[in-house]
């Protein structure tokens, strides 16, 4: 039976392993020197109209900052339009929006008098679009002049059918989790980055900022939470070409309080497991490429608390010998740093060594929430909008 533990144990640490650190060296090594081949758009060409749609429910605080910065654009203007599908907001988000309609003659509103949900309204704004391209963004996320042209530029190769844009942030405040999360979303976007380099199928793209051909772009279920991974998914299912673009870039408001973080990585969490079960099916093709992104950088991360619970109960078990009452220790050491992370923090003082695990261990507990979550069942897709950084 010590034998079984055993086996347990350096299974559920090499799974942990792989994904974390493995899985991303691979792409480190399969990636390094290889270059893109893909046709591109110049200034000089005739680009294509790009419809930009957003949902927005109560985001008074940003959405003049976010409208300007979409039309501050160095793409033509007369080939973008503008809709903002407004979810019921009971702020000032439809009365700042219509104000500036008469400033930007292609920006458009579309008021739901009760709440639908993400999905119910972009499905039903994308109908209203009239572009063969559609860039997807959130209300918190701030396009820089040349954001759009570099989200279309790669539309000039047939194939390619969702360009990813990178999320950067400027303001990085010791005080919450922003650095962490920092350090988290850059991780994970050099690995979409060289996912999308070496096999075309980056497994997801961040929903605040791609670019889709209207063509390919699908209805997505109605209590679905997490439409951008599901939308990338069927795309890959297909054979379409799915690429992140380093050089399309917005700015992103990362959030302060681990609180707030924690509702959205539930939210998120939900949405990654409902996904889970409608892509099981890759799970059984770990030999293509497709199957082994989908299983290294998401089944193992999703599923990451649980294995965590399999390599402690195994190690309870094996805890008689030498070696493994050392890794019990290190075990409970980590998951008790937090408890000194939140002790510290009350007298102001901020070790981002501790704030990390802190947010790591955060990240997993949101997981096991939102996996009772998907198991309980998905009415509709409302949200509240989550506080942010207002400065950049």
């Amino acid at each position: 039976m010590i034998l079984v533990w055993q086996i347990i144990f350096w299974v559920s640490i090499f799974l942990i392993l792989h994904s974390y650190v493995f899985f991303p060296a691979i792409l480190n090594f399969l990636g390094k020197g290889k270059k893109e081949n893909f046709d591109k758009f110049s200034a000089e060409d005739e680009l294509p109209n790009v419809s930009i749609i957003m949902a927005a429910y109560n985001e008074q605080d940003v959405i003049e900052k976010k409208i300007r910065s979409v039309f501050d654009t160095q793409y033509p203007l007369d080939k973008i339009e503008f809709i903002i599908g407004s979810d019921n907001s009971s702020d000032s988000t439809n009365n700042i929006i219509k104000n500036l309609q008469e400033e930007y003659k292609n920006l458009f509103l579309v008021e739901f008098k009760e709440r639908n949900g993400k999905i119910k309204i972009i499905n039903k704004i994308t109908e209203q679009s009239k572009s063969k391209i559609i860039i997807s963004t959130d209300a918190k996320v701030f396009f820089l002049p040349d954001t759009i042209f570099h989200l279309v530029e790669y539309f000039k190769t047939p194939e390619i059918s969702i360009v990813g844009g990178i999320l950067i942030n400027e303001h990085k405040s010791a005080k919450g989790i922003a650095q962490q999360e920092d350090i988290f979303m850059n991780r994970e976007m050099k690995i979409k980055y060289f996912e999308g380099l070496i096999w075309h199928k980056v497994i997801g793209v961040y929903g605040a900022l791609y670019a889709i051909r209207a063509e390919k772009l699908i209805k997505v279920p109605e209590n679905l939470l997490v439409d951008d991974f599901y939308i990338t998914m069927k795309i890959i299912e297909k054979n379409g070409k799915v690429i992140f673009n380093k050089q399309a870039k917005a700015k992103e408001n990362l959030p302060i309080e681990l609180s707030e973080e924690f509702k959205r990585k539930v939210r998120i969490a939900t949405g990654n497991f409902q996904n889970l079960r409608i892509f099981s099916k890759l799970i059984l093709k770990p030999f293509s490429s497709s199957g082994f992104s989908f299983i290294s950088h998401k089944v193992i991360r999703w599923t990451a608390p649980f294995i965590f619970i399999f390599a402690l109960i195994s190690n309870v078990f094996l805890f008689k010998i030498l070696l493994y009452k050392l890794s019990l220790i290190f075990i409970l050491a980590f998951f008790i740093l937090p408890i000194f992370d939140l002790l510290l923090k009350k007298i102001n003082i901020n070790i981002g060594f501790f704030r990390l695990v802190t947010h790591f261990i955060s990240m997993n507990l949101a997981l096991v929430f939102g996996f009772f979550k998907a198991i309980i069942g998905v009415k509709n897709s409302t949200w509240d909008p989550s506080k942010r950084n207002t400065k950049l």
